[in-house]
C-alpha cells in the first residue's frame, strides 16, 4: 500500500493557568487550588488539575467547546456536566452520581482561557495537531 505524504505537525503549544475553584458541599464551600491546562497535541481537551492537600492532583479532561457551551446553558451527560451558576459562576458536576463532586469557578475567567486555546488551535483545525502515527502503526500490526 503506498504511503501518502504527511504534513509535519505544528510545534506543540501549551497554556497553563492557576485558577481558584470551590468544592460545593451541602454545608459549605471549600476553596481548591487548581491548574487549568491546554496542550495543542490534545487539541479538543482542557485539563483541570485539582491540588488537594497531601495528595497527588486529581486531573479531569474536559472538552473545550463543552466549557463554552456550559457557560451559556446546561450541557453534558454521564460523568461531566456543566451549567451556568449564580453570580457569574460555572458549575461543574464531575464523577458518577453516587460519588460526584460539585465544583464552581468564575465563568468568565475559564471562558477567557478557552478562548485563548482557540487562538493557538482554531476551531476546525484540531486534526492537524494530532499525531496519528502511533494509532496507524498499531492498526498495521
Amino acid at each position: 500500500m503506498p504511503q501518502h505524504p504527511v504534513a509535519p505537525l505544528p510545534a506543540p503549544r501549551v497554556l497553563t493557568r492557576p485558577m481558584a475553584m470551590e468544592l460545593l458541599t451541602p454545608d459549605e464551600s471549600l476553596r481548591i487550588d487548581t491548574t487549568v491546562g491546554y496542550d495543542s497535541r490534545d487539541p479538543h481537551a482542557l485539563t483541570i488539575a485539582f491540588h488537594l492537600l497531601g495528595e497527588n492532583a486529581v486531573v479531569w479532561r474536559v472538552d473545550r467547546e463543552m466549557v463554552l457551551t456550559g457557560s451559556l446553558r446546561p450541557i453534558g451527560d454521564g460523568e461531566i456536566r456543566l451549567r451556568p451558576g449564580p453570580g457569574g459562576g460555572l458549575l461543574l458536576r464531575l464523577g458518577p452520581a453516587d460519588r460526584r463532586a460539585d465544583v464552581s469557578c468564575d465563568r468568565e475567567e475559564l471562558a477567557r482561557f478557552v478562548r485563548e486555546t482557540f487562538v493557538l488551535v482554531p476551531q476546525g483545525t484540531e486534526e492537524r495537531h494530532i499525531d496519528w502515527g502511533p494509532l496507524l502503526a498499531s492498526l498495521r500490526r
